[in-house]
This record gives structure tokens, C-alpha cells and sequence, in this order.
């Protein structure tokens, strides 16, 4: 793998985790129809009259043509220089970029949805979901070929990983945030008594708290500097998540809580791979 297409995979990384935190921001401040219904246009123009909820929908979009247009760019270096177009530069390159530009795709796709639907809360998950799975590949890319495949034990931290993200989702987009208060218990019972929503912010409390104690059995299994990374990131998502309720969900803070998770699963794919 050349040093352009390394460099050119960390860039669109980057970009695709400041596009999840513009993403929550969008969430967040309840601009996701900021643009309207209309896709690829913003109110059925191409540069919008900019009310606040319209700039942050609109920054967002133009964030994700930037994403875009390094993804593709990657595929196609990819694909330049399997073609062998200079020879020293005949290395084949890892066909994850090209399940990068596949991701990249569906993403876009779930995107239109989203905005046509009118935000169901599904597409939302399924577009975050999307999107860790983009930066996760563009990460793998820009690592190179792992040493060795991953061990069931790291199978089960991205596993778990990836699980309480989505269920953070889940909890966010059915308006599940407020539904337990008080940290650790629910309500300070261990078992939540009320409706649904207390059960699926109890379940996303959980799988945070199981990858919590998981991680720190892997960092001690291990002895690796970048599971111990895992573990402090882990601990900071933890404590932005118990401030966050306390203080009654600011958007700040809900924010924070979106950067540090997608923190965490950048450093547990960066452990496994």
C-alpha cells in the first residue's frame, strides 16, 4: 500500500467521524429538515437561504460531499494502482476501499430516505450504523492488512462495541434519553418498572456497562497499550453519559456523547486491527 493512498484513507476517516459528530449535531438541534424534503437540493436550491436549523443541515451535507468525494477518490486510487499505472507503485492496494465506496453508497441512499420519510427513527439508526461501518473501513484501509485475523475476544469487543452504539441510536431517536434518571440505577431501581422506553435505555445502560467490564478483562488479558486506549475512552463515555443525565440531557453534553462514542469505536477498531 502507497503512502498517498494511506494518507488519503486517515483523511476520509476524519472527515467520515466529524460528519457522525455533524450528523448528532443535526439530531441534536432538531434541523434534519432544515433543507426540507428535498435531496440532493436544500429547499429546492442549491444554496439556501440560511435560517440556523438550514445552516447546520446544509453544513452537514456539504460535510458529506466532502466525504464523498474522498471516498471515491480512494476507490479510484485503489484502483489505479492495481492497474499498475506506475511500477513502483504496483502494490495491490486493500480491496477495502471498495467496500468503503459500496458503504459510502448505502449511505447515501439512507440518506435520501431519511430526509424523504420525514426522519423515522429506523433510517436514523441505519444511518449511523452505516456510518461506523464507513469509518471503520476507511480505518482498516488506512492500517493496512492486519498481522493476523482478529481473535474471537476482539470479535466480541467490536461486536459489543458496535451493539451499543445502535442501541445509543435506538434510545436517542424514540426520544428514550430522559425516560431512566438518575446514574447508575433507572429511576433508582435495577430493573425498570415503567414503559418501553425505560427498557430500551436501560438495555442501551447495559451493553455500556458489559463493554465497560469487558474492555478493562481485555486491557489487563492483553497487556496492549491500545486496549488500555479502549479503557479510558470507555471510562470518559461513561462519565460524559452520567453527567448528561444529571443535568437533564444539555445539548452540549449530548453532543459530547456522540464524539466520545464514535471515539471509542475508532480506537476499538484500531486495537483489532
Amino acid at each position: 500500500m502507497t503512502q498517498r493512498l494511506t494518507r488519503l484513507a486517515w483523511t476520509a476517516a476524519t472527515f467520515t467521524y466529524l460528519l457522525i459528530i455533524l450528523g448528532a449535531i443535526v439530531r441534536i438541534t432538531g434541523s434534519g429538515m432544515g433543507c426540507g424534503e428535498h435531496w440532493p437540493l436544500c429547499n429546492g436550491r442549491l444554496l439556501p437561504p440560511l435560517d440556523v436549523p438550514t445552516m447546520i443541515e446544509y453544513g452537514h451535507r456539504l460535510a458529506a460531499a466532502a466525504v464523498s468525494v474522498l471516498v471515491a477518490g480512494l476507490a479510484g486510487l485503489a484502483w489505479w494502482l492495481r492497474r499498475g499505472a506506475r511500477s513502483e507503485e504496483r502494490d495491490r492496494p486493500d480491496r477495502t476501499s471498495y467496500t468503503a465506496l459500496g458503504l459510502l453508497m448505502l449511505q447515501i441512499l439512507l440518506g435520501a430516505v431519511t430526509v424523504k420519510l420525514q426522519l423515522p427513527p429506523w433510517t436514523v439508526i441505519l444511518h449511523l450504523g452505516t456510518a461506523m461501518l464507513l469509518l471503520a473501513t476507511l480505518l482498516v484501509t488506512a492500517r493496512g492488512h492486519p498481522r493476523t485475523p482478529p481473535s474471537r475476544a476482539e470479535l466480541a469487543a467490536l461486536t459489543l462495541g458496535f451493539g451499543t452504539v445502535l442501541l445509543g441510536a435506538l434510545t436517542a431517536n424514540l426520544g428514550a434519553a430522559s425516560a431512566c434518571l438518575g446514574f447508575p440505577l433507572c429511576n433508582g431501581a435495577l430493573f425498570p418498572s415503567g414503559n418501553y422506553l425505560q427498557y430500551v435505555h436501560w438495555v442501551h445502560r447495559l451493553f455500556a456497562y458489559t463493554l465497560f467490564a469487558y474492555v478493562v478483562w481485555w486491557a489487563v488479558r492483553s497487556k496492549r497499550r491500545g486496549v488500555w486506549y479502549v479503557v479510558a475512552l470507555v471510562t470518559v463515555q461513561v462519565a460524559v453519559a452520567a453527567t448528561m443525565v444529571v443535568l437533564a440531557l444539555p445539548q452540549p453534553l449530548q453532543a459530547a456523547h456522540v464524539a466520545v462514542g464514535a471515539a471509542v469505536w475508532t480506537a476499538l477498531v484500531l486495537a483489532v486491527f
